[in-house]
């Protein structure tokens, strides 16, 4: 089991930035690849980044690349999402994801990650 807690969300101005972060807790945190996704009020849950177990891979959605970037530290089992230049579209409850490295998956598919955190809120207004 793996245990995730994000925090760092909040209410910004567009043009403004964030700095996410995902604690997790429980089996070793280098079995993991691990996902952001964002999901906003009526829409579906999408991709946003991954990055690897151990940090030399990342990948992002194309509406954020060169914005974000995610990033991890293994010896304090986090994950982090730096979000910059942020626009009004990007308002959505920010989910973080661990997907078990050993097995074969896909970074965009919500369904090829095992676990979940609870989400934490960004607002991005106009």
């Amino acid at each position: 089991q793996v245990q995730l807690v994000e925090s760092g969300g909040g209410l910004v101005q567009a043009g403004d930035s964030l700095r996410l972060a995902c604690a997790a807790s429980g089996r070793p945190f280098e079995t993991y690849n691990m996902g952001w996704f964002r999901q906003a009020p009526g829409k579906e849950r999408e991709f946003v980044a991954a990055i690897n177990w151990s940090g030399d891979s990342t990948d992002y959605a194309d509406s954020v690349k060169g914005r974000f970037t995610i990033s991890r530290d293994n010896a304090k089992k986090m994950v982090y999402l730096q979000l910059n230049s942020l626009k009004p579209e990007d308002t959505a409850v920010y989910l973080c994801a661990a997907r078990n490295r050993y097995y074969s998956g896909s970074n965009y598919l919500d369904a090829d990650y095992d676990y979940w955190g609870q989400g934490t809120q960004v607002i991005v207004s106009s």
